[in-house]
């Protein structure tokens, strides 16, 4: 098949074998995948992700990066057919994303950070038939790509056990904070405060629900804000994963404040556990979606209850992939570029 694969810290496009499925793995062609800043993360620092998950536990242990694996982990594709044996539980020609784990026939992997499961930037995937979600029929292709890492958001927002009382402060608003800005404005929590360097994404997350955004160079989002009543955040995201930012946060913070940390932080923290334990604050680590938020994530999308488009960047073949990862962090790109891996 053809696709793009990491190797080495680089991207190429080649040809590679196709994957055959074992029992309970399905054969999908790939329609659409969108591009995750962690698929940026394992070019610059992959080695660094491999040896945290040998040092700590981790799903990337068995990576091997001088090997080729094909990313991409937001897909959604056509099932063609399934290994010997399997429960087939979506009629082939049927439209699927899922979960991107996998843990038949032995295995248990990263779809698109395996070498044995290879991801969306190819043309064809081996997906859990356990875990597969039939995509409505109509759903754009583009649009369906976009439910796991708004899935991931919703699994952040729910991490933190909002309630109606909550007023959030949502940090960082790349794809997983305005997923967790969707999250709470689905379960009518109000007000929520969004903070974020960059004028283009702090309009994104009005757009998806947030009451205000600052920019937190121009005023402090820990503070009492006038415009919602001078309330301060009871709840707050931490959706930017840098070194400092936790202890900062523990420094605005209110008294008996949850925060929930939702970046991913790949160096060495440092917090003052006293300032934390005067104030009785709740730290709540978050980590990947739950079949639930799958779903919602999916219904959310089909439905129209969550809009989803303006995520939406350009649409591009397997050449274009080492360029759209380069340009991820410039904070002009769109939420998601979406790769067609059927053309070139």
């Amino acid at each position: 098949m053809k696709a793009a694969y990491i190797v080495n810290g680089t991207v190429q496009v080649g040809t590679i074998d196709d994957p055959v499925p074992g029992k309970g793995q399905a054969l999908v062609r790939t329609h659409s995948c969108g591009l995750c800043a962690s698929d940026a993360h394992f070019l610059h620092a992959g080695q660094n992700i491999v040896d945290l998950s040998r040092k700590h536990g981790g799903p990337y242990a068995a990576l091997d990066r001088s090997r080729p694996f094909v990313p991409g982990h937001e897909y959604v594709g056509e099932v063609i057919d399934y290994g010997p044996g399997s429960g087939r539980p979506v009629r082939p020609g049927r439209k699927v994303t899922s979960i991107p784990i996998m843990r038949q026939s032995g295995a248990h992997a990263v779809i698109g950070f395996s070498h044995d499961c290879p991801g969306g930037f190819g043309e064809y995937m081996l997906l859990d038939e356990d875990m597969l979600l039939e995509v409505p029929a109509g759903l754009d292709d583009d649009l369906a790509a976009m439910t796991e890492p708004l899935a991931v958001g919703l699994e952040h927002a729910r991490r933190g056990r909002p309630t109606k009382g909550d007023s959030a402060l949502v940090i960082g608003c790349g794809a997983i904070g305005l997923g967790v800005i969707a999250g709470l404005k689905l379960s009518g929590i109000a007000p929520i405060v969004a903070a974020d360097f960059h004028g283009p994404r702090r309009a994104q997350a009005l757009r998806m629900g947030a009451d205000i955004a600052i920019d937190p160079r121009e005023s402090s989002p820990y503070a009492p804000l006038p415009d919602i009543a001078n309330r301060r955040p009871s709840i707050i995201y931490e959706c930017v994963g840098r070194p400092g930012l936790l202890q900062q946060i523990i420094a605005g913070a209110a008294f008996d404040a949850r925060i929930v940390m939702g970046g991913y932080c790949m160096e060495a923290e440092q917090i003052h556990v006293f300032a934390a334990q005067n104030k009785r604050l709740n730290i709540q680590f978050a980590a990947g979606e739950e079949p639930q938020d799958m779903r919602q994530a999916l219904e959310s999308i089909a439905e129209g209850g969550i809009d989803v488009v303006p995520w939406l960047g350009a649409r591009i073949g397997l050449g274009g992939i080492a360029r759209a990862l380069a340009e991820m962090s410039d904070p002009l790109a769109p939420v998601r570029t979406v790769v067609d891996p059927r053309r070139a």
